[in-house]
């Protein structure tokens, strides 16, 4: 009953409606006022001059009670976290296609067209197995997040998920390192557009490309997620024509077409050299880093959950992981290794992690060929076009990360500031500052600083990813305990409950191959500056998780039980029935069509 008093309070500052559509399977529409506060903010808006109501814009919206202003006797400390969450007043703009690029294309970036030179130094079967694992990972990772974005569409999305179904201090931890991640990652990738156009001209200081390009991508943001948006889905476009290309001009090479070929590869350089690089088991597990390098940010798209018109447009862009999965990274794998051979120096011979002519693809297609020259320029502009794309990505990401931790109490209440455009301002700031940092470039020891900055959430992509499987698995367990049907599910993952297991093992077993090769690296003796620049996130997070124990001063309760997990508060629809009802329209419909369209649907 508690319940629906809440759902009643909410409609009257974030009405929640669902409505039949014979295109979707729900859409659900979130307004951030009633309907008479709404229409006084449009009239108040739209009065006074153009400079008025752009100085407006960036006021506070102050209709949202924090949780800490709801009343405790009615909701537990939990059900008012998820209340705020859910009600913060972001723009629902992406739409079906915004959501599907960044899906497939979104965060493609160095870690691919570069990155898998490192990985292919430890032979082509290795470089395979690696990313066949690690985008196994990664497939279950997405559709867990999926199902919990779906269900609970609210802000942070899957960093919040872990406070609501693990543990408050875990899933602080996790959000923290998860924030920390990005913000170090954007002045990195500020430096590597520095680097990325020095290839064409050195002669300018790279301080001048990287303020140009911080000014362009902080201005980008404030245009809102639209402006995240449609510059992602354009870039990210470029990204995959990009990658189709090259996967066709690879095909035709390996079967000895081409200018200058001589002959048939198909699988040479899997006999001669070999398939593996010697120490095998080391060497593989040693892919592993590079490989999490290369898919890192897949998870992206399922933190737009509270931003995206229809939730199922989430669960849609979610299928097109498989195909992200598959054509951008497996079968570029495939190719690579028929076209390089794994002991080429080449692969290792780049000065820093933007420099092309380390690139696997340029090598793919002879740099010393006319067509190669010619190949080198493309793909630096390609490389252009992808750091720039995660510059953005990181500037967004991070603020909606800590946006969401303001909110919810766990950072200063002035993170979670939000404007009456939809814009977590503060974030986006703390985001800025963290950029400045690009400018080391013109120190000599930014490689140092920047190699240690990264330390500090080497692992964490391992131990996030696993964190948001097992929020899944515990989701489900939870269904079941509390006697609910896993019919009451918004978007159910393709892999189901065993896709959460699954991930959750790979992920463990994936921390445990990387500490491995951190204690004892490939081709270089051990020592301890060698194990922390991989393994300093561990003993972070640990320091934070008991940290927070000690803020929260509770050492009794390390995890939630299945009894006390809020299976209501935040959920992405009402009327069950009528969720219901729409859902099997829906199945009914696609039943109707022909077999292709049903294969589609399954997949897409």
């Amino acid at each position: 009953m508690i319940l629906e008093q809440h759902i009643s309070w909410t409609v009257g500052r974030m009405s929640i409606n669902i409505r039949s559509s014979s295109k979707e399977f729900v859409k659900v529409e979130e307004e951030a006022f009633t309907e008479e506060s709404s229409a006084s903010y449009t009239r108040n808006y739209s009065e006074g001059t153009f400079f008025e109501r752009f100085k407006d814009s960036f006021t506070r919206v102050d209709n949202i009670e924090p949780y800490s202003e709801l009343d405790g006797d009615k909701y537990t400390k939990d059900e008012q976290i998820q209340m705020t969450l859910a009600a913060q007043p972001y723009k629902k703009s992406l739409h079906q296609r915004h959501l599907t690029m960044i899906a497939i294309g979104g965060t493609l970036g160095t870690g691919l067209f570069i990155g898998l030179g490192y990985s292919l130094a430890s032979g082509p079967a290795s470089l395979l197995i690696g990313f066949l694992i690690v985008g196994t990972s990664m497939f279950c990772v997405v559709q867990s997040a999926a199902e919990l974005s779906c269900q609970y569409p609210v802000s942070g999305s899957y960093a919040t998920h872990v406070s609501r179904f693990l543990d408050e201090s875990l899933g602080f931890t996790v959000s923290t390192n998860y924030a920390l991640a990005w913000l170090i990652s954007f002045p990195s990738e500020l430096i590597g557009i520095s680097m990325t156009i020095s290839y064409w001209n050195d002669s300018i200081n790279p301080c001048v490309w990287i303020a140009i390009f911080y000014v362009f991508i902080m201005i980008l943001n404030l245009f809102g997620v639209k402006g995240f948006a449609e510059t992602e889905f354009w870039l990210s476009l470029i990204k995959v024509i990009a990658i189709i290309i090259f996967i066709i001009v690879g095909i035709v090479l390996i079967c000895g077409g081409g200018p200058e070929s001589s002959g048939y590869i198909g699988t040479k350089y899997w006999h001669d050299p070999g398939s593996f690089a010697p120490p095998v088991f080391k060497g593989l597990c040693n892919t592993f880093v590079s490989a999490a390098f290369s898919f890192g940010g897949s998870e992206l798209v399922l933190l737009t959950a509270a931003e995206s018109k229809n939730i199922s447009a989430i669960s849609r862009a979610a299928k097109g992981t498989f195909w992200r999965i598959a054509v951008f990274y497996i079968a570029t794998v495939v190719i690579i290794g028929c076209l390089v051979p794994y002991n080429d120096r080449r692969l290792l011979g780049g000065a820093s992690d933007e420099d092309v002519s380390a690139s696997p693809f340029v090598l793919a297609l002879g740099s010393s060929t006319d067509l190669g020259r010619k190949l080198s320029n493309f793909m630096n502009f390609v490389i252009l076009i992808a750091v720039v794309s995660v510059a953005n990505s990181c500037v967004y990401a991070s603020s909606r990360v800590i946006q969401a931790l303001g909110s919810s109490g766990q950072l200063p209440s002035i993170c979670g500031y939000i404007d009456k455009s939809g814009r977590p301002l503060v974030g986006i700031a703390i985001c800025g500052v963290f950029g400045l940092l690009g400018f080391l470039v013109a120190s000599s020891n930014e490689r140092t600083v920047f190699t240690w900055l990264f330390a500090l959430c080497s692992i964490s992509s391992f131990f996030t990813w696993f964190c948001i499987c097992f929020s899944q698995v515990r989701f489900r367990l939870a269904l079941k305990k509390q006697n609910r049907s896993t019919d009451d599910i918004a978007f159910k993952s393709m892999l189901g409950i065993y896709g959460g297991i699954l991930g959750s093992i790979l992920n463990i077993l994936l921390i445990m191959g990387e500490i491995y090769v951190s204690a004892s690296p490939l081709g270089e003796p051990s020592s301890a500056e060698a194990f922390f620049e991989n393994c300093l996130s561990i003993p972070l997070m640990l320091l934070v998780f008991i940290a927070h124990r000690f803020y929260r001063k509770n050492w009794r309760d390390w995890y939630k039980s299945l009894d006390e997990i809020d299976l209501d508060t935040g959920c992405s629809y009402d009327d069950i029935e009528l969720f219901k009802h729409q859902r099997e329209q829906i199945k009914h419909k696609i039943q109707s069509k022909p077999l292709y369209y049903k294969i589609y649907r399954f997949w897409c």
